[in-house]
C-alpha cells in the first residue's frame, strides 16, 4: 500500500505490476484506488502519474461515496449514541471543574470545565478515544502476531494515525497502521483490521495467496468485515 499527498488530501493505492505497457488507474466502488503499472516503471513515476490524475480520482471517489450508508452528523451533545468497543453508550455532558471523560453508570460522561460547548466535547472525546485506542490496540496487536508464528515475519510497530478512508494499512515491511476511529468497533473487529494488515508482512497484494493467509489465520474474517463495516459506515 502506498499514497501521495495532494493538497490537505492523501491518495492510498494498491499497486500491481503487469507486462502492460502502459500504466492504468482504478477507482472501485469501495473509494478503493488500483493502480497497473509496467513492471519497468519507477516507484517515483507511477507517484507523479498518480499525482497528475489526484483531481480525478477524488471526483471518482466522492462519485462512488453518494451511494455509501452514512452515520448521522455527531451533534456531541446529552442523548446521543455513540460507540466504544462496539457497545453503544448514552452521551451525557456536564459541567464540572475539569475536563475529563469518563465511562460511569453505563453511559459516556463528558465533563467540561467553564463551558460545555459542542467543539470542546467533541476535542475531549476524540483525545479519550486516542488514548484508550493506543492500550487497546497494542495489546489486541500482540495476540494478532502470536497468530504468525510459521512465517518469518518480525513483530511490525503499530502506528495510530487518522485516516479518511481506510482502518488500517501496512507498509509490507515493517508497520502497521491503524485508524484511531476503529476503537468504536468491537475487540474482534479491531484484531480482524491488524491480522488483515499483518498479512500484508507475508504477502503484499490483495491476490488468492493474500486471502489463503488471511483466512489460515483467521477463517471468519468475512464476519467481522461485514459487522466492521455495517457499524461504522
Amino acid at each position: 500500500m502506498r499514497s501521495i499527498q495532494y493538497g490537505t488530501k492523501e491518495i492510498f493505492y494498491e499497486l500491481q505490476r503487469s507486462k502492460r505497457k502502459t500504466l492504468a488507474i482504478e477507482v472501485h466502488p469501495d473509494s478503493s484506488v488500483h493502480i497497473i503499472a509496467p513492471v519497468e516503471s519507477s516507484v517515483k513515476d507511477i507517484d507523479l502519474k498518480v499525482e497528475k490524475r489526484a483531481s480525478w480520482i477524488i471526483k471518482q471517489q466522492q462519485y462512488f461515496e453518494q451511494f455509501l450508508p452514512r452515520t448521522p452528523e455527531r451533534q456531541y451533545i446529552s442523548g446521543e449514541t455513540h460507540f466504544y468497543l462496539g457497545k453503544s453508550y448514552l452521551l451525557k455532558v456536564i459541567a464540572g471543574n475539569t475536563n475529563q471523560v469518563k465511562l460511569k453508570a453505563g453511559r459516556l460522561q463528558v465533563t467540561c470545565k467553564e463551558t460545555t460547548n459542542q467543539e470542546l466535547v467533541k476535542k475531549l472525546l476524540a483525545k479519550w478515544y486516542y488514548e484508550h485506542a493506543e492500550k487497546k490496540f497494542n495489546k489486541i496487536a500482540i495476540d494478532a502476531f502470536a497468530k504468525f508464528k510459521e512465517y518469518d515475519i518480525k513483530m511490525p510497530t503499530v502506528e495510530i494515525r487518522r485516516m479518511a478512508k481506510r482502518w488500517g494499512s501496512c507498509n509490507t515491511i515493517d508497520k502497521v497502521t491503524i485508524n484511531p476511529e476503529i476503537i468504536k468497533a468491537s475487540s474482534k473487529c479491531i484484531e480482524y483490521v491488524l491480522i488483515h494488515e499483518m498479512c500484508h508482512l507475508v504477502i503484499p497484494k490483495h491476490n488468492k495467496e493474500f486471502y489463503n493467509v488471511l483466512t489460515s489465520i483467521m477463517p471468519n474474517w468475512k464476519k467481522w468485515k461485514d459487522k466492521l463495516e455495517n457499524k461504522l459506515s
